[in-house]
C-alpha cells in the first residue's frame, strides 16, 4: 500500500511539471507568433521607418553627403533586423501579459497588486527614454559629430553601423529610464532607506557619469546626456519611493508590554500572591484587609502542614502520645 501511495505521489507531481512545461511552451509560442505578426506588418513600410529612424542624421548631414551600404545585403538584412527590434519592443506589453499569465498563478495577491503598476510603468519609462534619445538626444549627437569633420573629410555613415549605433542608444536610454523602478523596489524591499540613498548621493551622482560612458558611444555629449536623466530620475525614484515604504512587523507592532517586576519592599508571600493575581485573566486588585486575610490564611495553611509532618494535633499534643 505504501510503494502504491508513493507512485501515486510520483506520477501526480510528473503530471504537474509537465502541465507546466506543456503551458510555458504555449506562451512562447504566442510570443514568437506576436513578433512575427509583427514583422510581416512593418516588413512592407520598412524602407519608410528606416529614413524617419536616420532623420536626426540626416538632417545634419554636410550638403551633396548620404549615407550608404558597404556590405551586398545590408540593404535587405539592415531593415530587416530594423524591422525585428521594432517588432520586439512594440509587443513588449503582450510578451509581458503572457510572462505574468504563467507566472500569476503562484504569486500572492498583495504580490500581484505591487506587481502589476511595476511592470507597467517600467515600460511606459522605457519607451519615455526611447522618445527622450530620439528627439533629444539623437539631434544634439548628430550635430556635434558633424560640425567637427574635418576639412576633405566626406560623411558616409553606413547604414548597418548607423543602427547598431542608435539600437545602443536606445537600450541605454530606455534602461537608464527604470532608475525609479529600481529605487522604489529596493526601498519597497527593506534592502535600504531612503535616507541611506540620499547619503549616497554623491556616489551614485558619480556613478551615473560612469554609466553614461559604459553605456554610450566614446564622446562626452552622449555621456552627459544619459548621466543628467540618471540623476533627476534618481531623484524622482526617492520621491515616489515614500508612498512604497515598507511596514513594520505585525509581530512588533502587537508585541506585549513588559510586566513591571514587584516592589523591592514585597515579602516572597506577597510577591507570589501578586503573580498569581497578575497571572490570573480575571484579576482585580485586592484592598489591604483582603490582602491581610489572605496572608493570614497561608500562614495557617503553613503552620498546619508544618504539624502534621512533626506529628503534633491542631491542641498540641502528639497525635502518637500513647497518654492520650
Amino acid at each position: 500500500m505504501t510503494t502504491s501511495a508513493g507512485n501515486d505521489d510520483n506520477s501526480t507531481a510528473q503530471m504537474g511539471f509537465l502541465s507546466h512545461l506543456i503551458e510555458l511552451r504555449d506562451r512562447l509560442l504566442r510570443m514568437v507568433i506576436a513578433i512575427v505578426i509583427g514583422i510581416a506588418v512593418l516588413f512592407p513600410f520598412a524602407n519608410e521607418i528606416y529614413t524617419f529612424l536616420a532623420g536626426p542624421l540626416t538632417q545634419h548631414l554636410p550638403e551633396g553627403s548620404s549615407m550608404i551600404a558597404i556590405d551586398v545585403a545590408s540593404p535587405f538584412l539592415t531593415p530587416f533586423k530594423m524591422v525585428l527590434m521594432l517588432s520586439i519592443v512594440l509587443t513588449v506589453p503582450y510578451l509581458l501579459h503572457q510572462v505574468w499569465s504563467f507566472i500569476a498563478p503562484g504569486l500572492y495577491k498583495h504580490e500581484k497588486r505591487l506587481a502589476v503598476p511595476l511592470l507597467a510603468s517600467s515600460v511606459i519609462l522605457f519607451y519615455v527614454g526611447m522618445v527622450f534619445a530620439y528627439y533629444v538626444v539623437f539631434p544634439l549627437i548628430f550635430a556635434f559629430f558633424t560640425s567637427v569633420v574635418p576639412d576633405g573629410v566626406e560623411v558616409m555613415t553606413d547604414i548597418n553601423r548607423y543602427l547598431d549605433f542608435v539600437v545602443m542608444l536606445f537600450l541605454a536610454f530606455g534602461i537608464a529610464f527604470e532608475v525609479p523602478i529600481v529605487t522604489v523596489l529596493l526601498v519597497m524591499t527593506g534592502m535600504t532607506t531612503v535616507e541611506k540613498l540620499k547619503s549616497y548621493r554623491p556616489y551614485i551622482i558619480v556613478g551615473a557619469f560612469v554609466a553614461g560612458m559604459l553605456l554610450t558611444p566614446p564622446d562626452v555629449v552622449s555621456q552627459v546626456l544619459l548621466a543628467f536623466p540618471m540623476w533627476f530620475l534618481f531623484e524622482l525614484g526617492l520621491l515616489v519611493s515614500q508612498y512604497f515604504l515598507p511596514k513594520k512587523d505585525s509581530d512588533e507592532a502587537s508585541e506585549p508590554e513588559p510586566t513591571p517586576p514587584p516592589h523591592s519592599g514585597m515579602s516572597s508571600k506577597e510577591t507570589a500572591i501578586s503573580n498569581a493575581l497578575m497571572a490570573s485573566e480575571t484579576f482585580k486588585p485586592l484592598t489591604d484587609e483582603e490582602m491581610d486575610a489572605e496572608l493570614d490564611r497561608i500562614e495557617d495553611d503553613e503552620s498546619k502542614e508544618a504539624g502534621k509532618d512533626q506529628g503534633i494535633g491542631t491542641d498540641g499534643t502528639s497525635e502518637t502520645d500513647p497518654s492520650n
